[in-house]
């Protein structure tokens, strides 16, 4: 068996953690969230976090359940909603909140997984997005410098992946996770599947198995809807 494979999360994330850790998560509200791995940080008890997401899930599921137990100082998001509890701690000065638009967020993960520091945009000039970040004008036009995300720890869930840690995504929960692996210094990746080595046709890999240093089968899962909407029936 690779040695990139584990049992589960718990022996996954062995050695790995530490307080103050600046962790990576990959996931769109409820979708390609790493549910088992995010069990395993609230089981480990580890504390003082800054995690670069999204967003926080929801009340209770996905990295919501590190804000109940108060494990997250700090969240670089994009989007609050959906989440009482990010509100609360953030309105009443309990979480230390980075707002980021969702472009920018992931470009910082993009160039700090490429190794590129900070670049130039035009996003969030002249709102409170720019708020003691440096500008710099080019061709007649203002740009805000952002810094790129590097973590320590990246915690990602993927669809399918061979021994070699090869891996695909699923339609829309590709979101941030592609992004994520890349943008920290171990990624650790929960997948539904895991073929052998080979087994993958090349051209449909999104992540090359050099990002990814550990992973587990995470399934069966349950897939919780964020929302749900019913149409109500007609009485005829």
């Amino acid at each position: 068996m690779s040695k990139k494979i584990f049992v589960d999360a718990k022996s996954a994330l062995d050695g790995l953690l530490f307080d103050g850790m600046h962790v990576c998560a990959g996931g769109f509200g409820l979708c390609g969230v790493p549910e088992r791995l995010i069990d395993a940080l609230q089981d480990s008890g580890v504390s003082g976090l800054t995690v670069a997401s999204n967003n926080a899930g929801i009340d209770n599921e996905g990295l919501g359940k590190l804000l109940r137990t108060r494990q997250i100082k700090k969240m670089i998001s994009s989007y609050v909603g959906e989440n009482k509890e990010f509100e609360r701690q953030y309105l009443a000065g309990e979480l230390e909140v980075e707002f980021c638009p969702q472009g920018t967020l992931a470009e910082r993960c993009r160039a700090g997984g490429a190794g590129i520091p900070g670049f130039y945009t035009k996003t969030g000039v002249g709102t409170v997005v720019a708020e003691g970040k440096e500008t710099k004008v080019f061709d007649g036009q203002e740009y805000l410098l952002e810094r790129g995300i590097f973590g320590d720890l990246a915690i990602i869930k993927g669809w399918k992946a061979d021994e070699s840690g090869n891996l695909i995504f699923r339609k829309t929960a590709r979101n941030f996770n592609q992004t994520m692996a890349m943008a920290a210094k171990i990624c650790v990746a929960e997948v539904e599947e895991i073929v052998p080595t080979g087994s993958l046709d090349p051209d449909w890999v999104h992540l090359p198995g050099i990002y990814v240093k550990r992973m587990i089968v995470g399934a069966p899962y349950d897939k919780k809807i964020e929302q749900r909407t019913v149409q109500a029936r007609e009485v005829v």
